[in-house]
Parts: C-alpha cells; sequence; structure tokens
C-alpha cells in the first residue's frame, strides 16, 4: 500500500469518526459506552490522547499525560485539532518509514497508522452505540483493521488488564464495523 493510501485511509477513518462525534449531544458525555470502563466523554478524551500520542511519536516529541483531560470545553474542536495533528505529523518524509517505540512495541510508522486507524473506528463504533447514531464507518477499512488485528493477536491476551475482552460471536450477516467490534469483545 502507498503512503498516499495509507493516509487516505487515515483521513477516513478521522471524517467518518469525526462525524459520530459531532453526533454526540451535549447531555451524552456522561453516558455508558460499549468499552465498559469509559464513558461518552472518556472514550472521545482517550481518542484525542491517543491522536496526540501518535503525533509525538513521529514528531519525536514528549508524550502527552494521557491522564489529562484534552477535550477542554469544545470536544469536537479538539479532536478535529489533534486529527489534524496527527495526520501532517505522519506526512512529514520520512514518517511512514521511520521506526518508533509505541506503547505496545516497536514498528515503521505506517504500522503506527494502521494501528490507529484501528482505534479511530473501534472507539468511534464505541461513541455510535453509546449515542445512538449509525455506525456508518467504510466498511473496507473495518475489513482491513479486522484482518490485521487477527494477525496481531492471534494468541490474544485475556484475563484481567487485556486491551480487548474475548471474542464475541455477531450474525454472520453483521457488517464488517460490527465484525471488528465483536473481534474486540463488544457485544454487537
Amino acid at each position: 500500500m502507498s503512503d498516499t493510501a495509507v493516509l487516505a485511509d487515515l483521513d477516513r477513518a478521522l471524517a467518518a469518526t469525526e462525524q459520530i462525534v459531532a453526533g454526540i449531544g451535549p447531555g451524552q458525555w456522561p453516558d455508558p459506552t460499549p468499552c465498559t470502563e469509559l464513558n461518552v466523554r472518556e472514550v472521545l478524551n482517550h481518542l484525542v490522547s491517543g491522536n496526540l500520542l501518535f503525533a509525538a511519536l513521529a514528531r519525536k516529541d514528549p508524550p502527552p499525560d494521557r491522564t489529562a483531560d484534552h477535550l477542554g470545553d469544545d470536544p469536537l474542536g479538539a479532536f478535529q485539532r489533534t486529527g489534524r495533528e496527527l495526520r501532517e505529523a505522519f506526512s512529514s518524509p520520512g514518517a511512514l518509514e521511520a521506526v518508533y517505540t509505541a506503547p505496545f512495541g516497536t514498528g515503521p510508522g505506517v504500522v503506527l497508522v494502521h494501528v490507529r486507524i484501528g482505534e479511530l473506528l473501534a472507539h468511534g463504533w464505541d461513541l455510535a452505540r453509546a449515542t445512538g447514531q449509525p455506525a456508518d464507518f467504510p466498511a473496507d477499512l473495518a475489513e482491513q483493521s479486522l484482518a490485521g488485528l487477527r494477525r496481531q493477536l492471534s494468541s490474544r491476551p485475556e484475563g484481567p488488564g487485556a486491551p480487548f475482552g474475548p471474542e464475541v460471536a455477531v450474525p454472520g450477516d453483521a457488517s464488517a464495523i460490527d465484525r471488528l467490534a465483536g473481534f474486540l469483545g463488544r457485544t454487537v
């Protein structure tokens, strides 16, 4: 996959998730999500702090405080701003080929972008479900993320502290995004 295609996929994942974030009502921020330990605001803050972290990795900057509230009074604006920062950081010459050490291991920038796409899709799905919005994510991106995660997590960690719950069965005709959510332990 070319650098242009990878960045275009990131753009599509950011845009699809941004649409969900824009649809969150003012009273929905404290609502529970399928990501059971986090409410709507906390899931979005997790996405925003992840955007900041990956942009910092690409720029070789110090990591952000992952425990801080990065949303402030403008959650949508924070998501948009950090999405642009992420995109710009990985658009820099050599950023997709450079090797980085992330919290999950070491790999080239292109792998980090794919991880970020998966996070945006999975947590975008969480936000859509929590706020009663349709989970209209690009099916090809969800398929790619699901295939990549199946490869990476062939022996997935389980139990307390595991990043994902055990895979949940989904209907045979489930959408790609629902199959991705089921693979990550969400009840569809």
